[in-house]
């Protein structure tokens, strides 16, 4: 089993930044990717929308158009952690944040949220106007 453990989400005002963590721990694999993807909790019915993937070489990345040039995520495969910094946040960028991890693949990115295995229980970031 595979469990995923987010972090460093908080209350902070537009324009501040925030780190987020993610850790991997239990069973783990040679090459798996990594997305974070976030919700909006006043819209539960709501997909979840994708934030940023990397591939299990850390060598691409890819982003949401809305966080394109403010997020940046990155892995640190010697501690099974993976971050994603937010920086210049927005009120929009206010939800749930999860990350996700898919067990085996290519030197691919994925955006869908249906191409991922394990799940962490999210963390809440909230930006204040």
């Amino acid at each position: 089993q595979v469990q995923l453990v987010e972090s460093g989400g908080g209350l902070v005002q537009a324009g501040e930044s925030l780190r987020l963590s993610c850790a991997v721990s239990g069973r783990t694999f040679d090459r798996y990717a990594v997305g974070w993807f976030r919700q909006v909790p006043s819209a539960p019915g709501k997909e979840r929308e994708f934030v940023a993937a990397i591939t299990w070489n850390g060598h691409k990345t890819y982003y949401g158009d809305s966080v394109k040039g403010r997020f940046t995520i990155s892995r640190d495969d010697a501690n099974n952690t993976v971050y994603l910094q937010m920086n210049s946040l927005e009120p929009e960028d206010t939800a749930v944040y999860y990350c996700a991890v898919r067990a085996s693949s290519g030197n691919y990115y994925y955006m869908g949220s249906y191409e991922y295995d394990y799940w962490g229980q999210g963390t809440r970031v909230t930006v204040s106007s």
